[in-house]
């Protein structure tokens, strides 16, 4: 597969602290997993609890991470919070992750 990117200007490490602190971000299993099901669609703190199977307290400290990274967006109504994606591209990574894995074991 041949994959071309625009030509750009020579780059320092400084250029990809941004892009860094998203893959930090998402460097956790649990946090895939949140993000994975908020691709379809928003989600209360109390569903991604469930999912997650971990206590509520927990899942919103890795909300908080995918919220500072700007992978999230959130939003009070009454007494929940909703979480959904900032950008859906971020969905993209686990198909480059899937075709990372099938290709793994050539």
């Amino acid at each position: 597969m041949n994959i071309t990117r625009k030509a750009s200007k020579r780059k320092k490490p400084a250029d990809f602290r941004q892009a860094a602190n998203v893959f930090k971000a998402l460097s956790n299993p649990n946090r895939l997993l949140i993000v994975d099901a908020l691709g379809g669609g928003e989600k209360c703190v109390a569903d991604l609890t469930e999912l997650v199977g971990l206590d509520m307290s927990t899942v919103s400290s890795h909300l908080a991470v995918l919220r500072n990274a700007g992978i999230l967006l959130d939003e009070r109504r009454g007494t929940k919070i909703f979480y959904a994606l900032k950008s859906p591209c971020v969905l993209k990574i686990f198909c480059c992750l899937d075709e990372f894995h099938a290709n793994a074991g050539e």
